[in-house]
């Protein structure tokens, strides 16, 4: 492309010329991110991206901006890596406020003496994981920091997208009656980060849950475009997410321990370590509380789509405007659900 020539990268490892805005850093930045993320905008090799402002204003009404940094530790393991992560915790930020993701950015802080190897697999995971979900990776950063000044590779991303018209998501829209729906399954992405640590000694094959949702929250709302809440289960789970929504619109969530959907794995590991499998992070998760009269229909929408399989209403809104969210537990008791206070498991994602 014009204003581009490739340059040829020698260096097996990051050394700290990479950051230093020299010739060593413009190698890299073209034979790595130009050429791994291969999007026009960063072949222009200018220091912001241009964005074609009608594509925003044929698609919605409003702009939805966000940005994440990930730190998870280990870069690679079960079923995902850092790349991937990164990719689709931004791109899930943007979906469940009802937008449709359009462009991201990524910036990098890497340590000095990362394989060029590694850093090239974590590019393409994420080129990979745009793709797959119609996104662009369109402009960044690259800073070199001294050995043990970081751990290996730290990625900041930010995403933009456009939400259509007439959509209202908010965690201040619980009303009595509402249903609670969750697309799958809860903690596996906890689960294997502890696995891929090799901390525990344990023996299991749970993958990371992570995936973009943005295709499952467009069919969610061709069925239901008043989804009153709607959030995605990371850091503190499934718990924290309902005490936000409850808070918000101070209102009860009652849910049903039974119907919780958990791996006989992922519940095996948490009796194991004393984990709550509520607050475990999953990043291919999502929370929708919806009018009752409308959930067995997005229940069968979120069933036929390859990242709700595993659907189920979990819960419902109680009128009670306590700002709690209570488990009727299998023996027939109930507890409060409260935040998460502390960490369970440090550098998930």
């Amino acid at each position: 492309m014009k204003g581009f020539q490739s340059r040829r990268l020698q260096a097996e490892t990051i050394t700290l010329a990479h950051g230093a805005g020299g010739k060593a850093m413009r190698d890299l930045i073209e034979s790595v991110f130009v050429e791994g993320f291969a999007s026009p905008e960063l072949h222009r090799l200018e220091d912001q991206a241009r964005l074609d402002l009608t594509r925003f204003t044929a698609q919605g009404d409003r702009l939805a901006l966000t940005t994440d940094s990930y730190v998870v530790d280990p870069l690679f393991f079960p079923g995902g890596d850092i790349g991937k992560l990164a990719v689709a915790g931004t791109i899930n930020d943007l979906a469940v406020g009802g937008a449709r993701p359009l462009y991201l950015t990524c910036g990098m802080v890497i340590e000095e003496g990362l394989p060029m190897e590694t850093l090239r697999a974590v590019v393409a995971s994420m080129k990979a994981t745009a793709d797959a979900a119609g996104v662009a990776i369109v402009t960044g950063d690259t800073k070199v920091v001294h050995r043990g000044a970081a751990d290996k590779l730290f990625i900041n991303t930010a995403g933009v997208g456009v939400i259509p018209r007439g959509i209202d998501i908010r965690a201040d829209r619980g009303q009595p009656g509402d249903k609670v729906i969750i697309n799958g399954f809860l903690g596996d992405h906890g689960a294997a980060i502890v696995d891929a640590r090799g901390e525990m000694s344990l023996d299991n094959s749970i993958e990371t849950d992570c995936q973009p949702l943005n295709e499952l929250v467009e069919a969610m709302l061709k069925v239901c475009p008043d989804i009153h809440c709607l959030r995605d289960a990371t850091r503190g789970g499934l718990a924290t997410v309902l005490n936000e929504f409850a808070e918000a619109s101070r209102v009860t969530i009652a849910l049903d321990e039974q119907a919780l959907p958990i791996r006989p794995e992922v519940r095996g590991m948490c009796e194991l370590l004393g984990l709550d499998p509520l607050y475990l992070a999953n990043e291919g998760k999502l929370v929708a509380v919806v009018p009752a009269e409308e959930s067995d229909a997005l229940l069968a929408a979120m069933r036929e789509h390859p990242s709700g399989r595993h659907s189920a209403v979990i819960g419902e809104v109680q009128a009670e405007s306590t700002g709690r969210v209570i488990l009727q537990t299998a023996f027939g008791g109930h507890r409060i659900v409260d935040m998460l206070v502390g960490e369970q498991l440090p550098r998930i994602c």
